[in-house]
């Protein structure tokens, strides 16, 4: 007698295979660009599910390398990489992962263009997504800044679809004070015959293997002598492929996203461009942060789109109880509203990139400029903290096969769990939402926005309408009530700005399913809405109080 075997789950091509993306590309882009962007889509989206996923788990299976010294001595501080890590940088080229944002061939849409096909690749990429997301923050910073030396030298690599010329960017601000406030950096810039050399330590570096990096030191202003935070362009090794004064401290032992070399570097007085200005830091560093945090938005949802496939694929092929374990309906019912975050998540992206496109061409109104602004930490931390729990969730449907290393499930757990922590925790985001509230007219830009959008919803969505108006209002007398009781208004941010998130997919998804007419599509936006909780926000300045003194007296 034959010992059972289960059958493997199939990698599915997510776009040629899979009507829903090939119809969001209709939704979003107009008809001039849907044929060129929807050809590359699914000629790449064979390729993720076959030599680029072989790529991406060689390159799992070899991690990083460092070697600090030769054989006689000499320090060198090697990172030797996995040739699945290196294959991984050809392709990211070759298909203009990040180019394809720059040249513009859609138009506006070229960012919506782009970030879908990032959200195919990430999960086949091993996290080689990390250095584009940087590397495509550098390339706008670039782009927009006066400084033509750094623009001249870098910006011919970074653009490439050449893999030889092909340069990617770091961005190097975590130090042992802290990620995100900024304020406590003590790197310093000192001019230095008329060049700035770079003196600290930076502890948390994704990047070390990057060709340039984008880094904050404290400098001096010569004229005024206050002390400012300041951005500047590192290169990281000289033409003979040496280290510009720059020493690996050790390669960090991670929880996951381990094909990625991270690295605690010491700046020994590296050679630096200042960009920007004096005391700019902040405010120029931002622009990186914005598409950082728009590519962790879609990292997270491209995971959550692979595992969710794989999850559906299986429940095709495990039999328990006498069936597919697909016709089981509390397996049904998990996986249904598994799929609606996962759908929601493509729109809040596929919007967000839209408007970011439009921003970055100049043809954005100042109300979609003030959306993009507020809406692009809230979809960070949203999709962020989705994609923990769903690709836990989507894990457990596999049973203890969601358990086994070798199946290649385990690794998505890890690694998507560094979504909701790098570039701003969820509180972190929260309150960077809030700090956008603050300025004006943004968060005045986005209720008239939700409130006419949500006023036109059709007549067969009349109770997801009451549900969104009721959000709303209860958002506004939240805000209203908080009033100037700032410690009130951060111990509700992280609700206030998940109720956002919530009322937004929801319009996304009603109107999605208005134009296709779908029944599928009403019926997943319709059970998103109805999944919304209720915020609860806390208005009482005592309970925070009582709760202070309970967790730290």
């Amino acid at each position: 007698m034959m010992a059972f075997i289960q059958e493997d789950f199939t990698y599915q091509d997510l776009f040629s295979e899979n009507t829903y993306l090939q119809d969001v590309v209709s939704h979003y882009a107009p008809q001039q660009y849907q044929k060129n962007i929807s050809d590359d889509l699914a000629k790449f989206s064979k390729r993720v599910c076959s030599d680029v996923l072989a790529m991406s788990q060689k390159a799992e299976r070899e991690e990083p390398v460092w070697v600090p010294y030769d054989p006689w001595g000499k320090k060198i501080d090697d990172i030797l990489m996995s040739d699945g890590w290196l294959d991984l940088h050809r392709v990211s080229a070759e298909e203009g992962i990040v180019a394809t944002a720059y040249e513009r061939k859609s138009g506006e849409y070229s960012r919506f263009h782009q970030l879908l096909k990032l959200m195919l690749f990430h999960p086949s990429s091993a996290y080689y997504s990390c250095p584009l997301a940087m590397t495509d923050g550098a390339t706008r910073v670039l782009e927009l800044c006066q400084e033509q030396g750094p623009k001249d030298l870098a910006l011919p690599h970074l653009l490439s679809r050449d893999p030889d010329v092909f340069w990617t960017a770091g961005q190097w601000m975590t130090e042992k004070t802290g990620g995100s406030d900024l304020s406590r950096t003590e790197t310093v810039a000192e001019l230095e015959n008329g060049t700035y050399r770079l003196y600290g330590q930076k502890w948390f570096t994704s990047a070390i293997t990057a060709n340039i990096t984008m880094t904050l030191a404290r400098t001096i202003d010569p004229e005024s002598g206050k002390e400012g935070l300041t951005l500047f362009f590192v290169r990281i090794r000289d033409d003979k492929g040496q280290l510009n004064n720059i020493d690996v401290l050790r390669l960090k032992e991670k929880l996951g996203t381990r094909a990625m070399p991270t690295a605690e570097l010491e700046l020994k007085g590296c050679e630096a461009t200042m960009i920007g200005g004096h005391g700019k830091g902040v405010k120029n560093i931002a622009t990186v942060l914005n598409i950082s945090r728009m590519y962790n938005a879609v990292c997270a949802t491209g995971v959550m789109y692979r595992l969710h496939s794989l999850s559906r694929d299986y429940a095709t092929k495990r039999e328990a109880f006498g069936k597919a374990i697909g016709q089981h309906p509390l397996h049904v019912n998990t996986l249904f509203d598994t799929q609606t975050i996962v759908n929601a998540s493509v729109h809040l992206i596929s919007e967000l990139a839209v408007l970011m496109g439009k921003v970055e061409v100049g043809e954005a109104t100042e109300e979609e400029s003030h959306i993009l602004r507020i809406m692009i930490p809230v979809a960070k931390l949203w999709t962020g903290k989705r994609a923990v729990s769903v690709v836990s969730e989507l894990i457990e449907s596999f049973g203890g096969a969601g358990y086994i290393e070798d199946t290649g499930l385990p690794i998505y757990l890890r690694d998507t769990q560094v979504l909701s922590i790098w570039e701003g925790t969820t509180n972190i985001l929260s309150l960077d939402a809030l700090r956008a509230l603050s300025k004006p007219g943004i968060f005045e830009s986005l209720r008239k926005n939700l409130g006419m959008r949500v006023s036109s919803f059709p007549t067969n969505f009349s109770a997801e309408k009451q549900i969104l108006n009721s959000l709303l209002t209860q958002c506004d007398q939240w805000l209203e009530g908080c009033g100037q009781k700032r410690s009130l208004l951060e111990a509700g941010g992280r609700q206030f700005t998940f109720v956002l998130a919530h009322i937004y997919c929801t319009v996304l998804l009603v109107e999605f399913a208005a134009k296709t007419q779908k029944t599928r599509d009403r019926v997943m936006a319709q059970r998103f809405c109805h999944n919304i909780e209720a915020p609860d926000f806390i208005e009482d300045q005592a309970y925070l109080d009582l709760a202070r003194e309970t967790l730290f007296s």
